[in-house]
């Protein structure tokens, strides 16, 4: 009700914005612009595929030294890990650029 209240008085036309964006169907929803970014589109199994198929576990572990590509690797354990860990998954996101040749 506060945000309502906030809202017909013009205080905050952020709230309005987050308000209406909410409240709209998915369909309707207005989209981010993605055509700029080189990882839209890309799962994470596929860069860890694709990585692990260029460069192999030992390398990637090398480049990046975590325990999901150094002691015992596999794409599910290291997916569990990367999907939990922004930092590190920053960091197989950046490999991945270089390695495509985006970077």
């Amino acid at each position: 009700m506060e945000v309502e209240k906030r809202i017909k008085d013009g205080e905050n036309s952020i709230l309005h914005l987050i308000s209406y964006s909410c409240n709209m169907p998915e369909d309707k929803k207005p989209l981010t612009d993605q055509s700029n970014n080189p990882l839209h589109g890309v799962k994470l199994a596929d860069m860890l595929e694709l990585l692990e198929r260029e460069l192999g576990w030992e390398e990637m572990g090398r480049q990046i030294d975590i325990r999901c590509f150094n002691n015992d690797p596999s794409i599910k354990s290291s997916l569990k890990f990367l999907r939990r860990t922004p930092w590190a998954r920053d960091k197989v996101e950046y490999l991945y650029l270089k390695t495509i040749g985006k970077w």
